[in-house]
């Protein structure tokens, strides 16, 4: 298999798809330039190489259809800023054959948004799954999916894929136009490598003990990697809006808190498999309860197992904290996400921070650590910790399919698995 170290770029075009799905303001700048920034050793080690760039990315989820709003055209200027080099634009990702072509050495062209085409995506626009049509549709869109990566393919020499963010969905950009590319003309970018390493790191080359912590707001969401990780860690801390569920699962009021009524059962199973597999489970026994949802609101500590009526459980409380920096600074492995609380509200950031700092703590004394996950991410760089961790991923969805055991698309296309 290429990597993109051993690849010699001159003379060649390579197609690249990053992930610059960024967060834009009201007024279309950007809020947060981090997956550019990411994705600039890739972009800069073709350039220096003499070689020229075809940007692909998506931005939004545009369903298909041109979104003004979701234009790739308003993130150019930053991309240029950032390489250092002027930035062409097409504003046709399927019909910029021209453009391509005239690509010279050192110059980039950036597509315009790939999901403003349904091909990207490959699922059947307009028709519903309970139609009897639909399978026929999704036959026929599959297709066209096909000619839309071949389309692609052909503005290049080479394909780089280097959107670990969307490395879990099998589409034209990510998975689909691999096929269009001799294995040694296709690989995986700097950053796609690095996130390769980092799952591997938690997964493969575990360093104990090894604690994973699991936040947000729902147990069902996380189910799938809660059951791979209790095969492989010593030390499952499960925080969040999910504390609730297992609190009144055992029998607690939780007041107004966040709860799935439907996984009380599932919440038991999750208890009883930890302890027949010796994991030390850490559950919240304390919260910071509010009678709103506001920084505004009137707070309270109390135990997760009786939390009056018209108040909910919004952080983590001094006992729970307590209890989750016993299991994380010991840790040499940590794996990170989703938050301790509602970290978005000032008043509730405590848990999220305190969880935050004991693991630059123990990354300090050794441990690798990586954070993953949207929020998890959120947090750090809203704390300044971002550089005190091992690893950030930039991948939410692709990171914990990669942690539950599965096989990622936009990774197996390169690889040939």
């Amino acid at each position: 298999m290429a990597t993109i170290d051993n690849y010699n770029f001159a003379g060649k075009k390579a197609i690249v798809r990053v992930d610059f799905n960024v967060p834009l303001n009201e007024d279309g700048t950007i809020s947060d330039d981090t997956r550019i920034r990411g994705a600039l050793p890739t972009l800069k080690k073709i350039l220096a190489d003499g070689g020229s760039l075809i940007l692909m990315s998506h931005m939004g989820k545009p369903k298909g259809k041109v979104n003004e709003k979701l234009s790739l055209s308003q993130i150019r200027e930053a991309v240029a800023k950032a390489l250092g080099a002027e930035v062409k634009f097409a504003p046709d990702c399927a019909k910029a054959q021209e453009a391509a072509k005239d690509l010279k050495p050192g110059e980039v062209l950036l597509l315009e948004n790939l999901r403003f085409y349904p091909e990207e995506e490959g699922k059947p626009v307009g028709i519903d799954k309970n139609d009897p049509a639909y399978e026929d549709a999704k036959k026929e869109m599959k297709k066209s999916q096909k000619e839309f990566a071949k389309t692609l393919a052909s503005y290049a020499d080479v394909y780089v894929n280097d959107a670990f963010g969307t490395a879990h969905r099998k589409h034209a950009s990510t998975a689909v136009i691999a096929d269009y590319f001799d294995a040694n003309d296709k690989m995986l970018g700097y950053l796609m490598e690095k996130e390769v390493q980092a799952v591997d790191n938690i997964l493969k080359d575990i360093k104990r003990p090894f604690t994973a912590i699991m936040g947000g707001s729902k147990v069902s969401t996380k189910i799938g990697i809660i059951e791979n990780l209790m095969d492989k860690v010593d030390n499952l801390i499960l925080c969040g809006g999910m504390t609730y569920t297992f609190a009144k699962a055992q029998g607690g009021n939780v007041g107004n808190s966040i709860c799935e009524n439907d996984k009380l059962d599932l919440a038991l199973d999750i208890m009883k498999k930890a302890k027949e597999k010796g994991v030390n489970l850490v559950l919240g026994t304390d919260c910071v309860a509010a009678d709103a949802f506001s920084n505004d609101a009137n707070t309270q500590i109390c135990s997760v197992m009786d939390i009056p009526e018209g108040w909910e459980g919004l952080d983590a409380g001094p006992d729970s904290i307590a209890a989750f920096r016993e299991a994380i600074l010991p840790a040499k492995t940590i794996l990170w996400n989703g938050p301790a609380g509602v970290f978005e509200i000032e008043k509730f950031t405590t848990g999220s921070r305190a969880i935050a700092e004991a693991i630059v703590e123990a990354t300090d004394n050794g441990a690798f650590s990586l954070v993953g996950g949207g929020d998890s991410v959120a947090c750090v760089n809203k704390f300044g910790l971002a550089d005190s961790v091992s690893y950030v991923s930039t991948g939410g969805g692709a990171l914990l399919e990669a942690i539950e055991g599965k096989v990622l698309p936009g990774i197996a296309a390169i690889k040939g698995e």
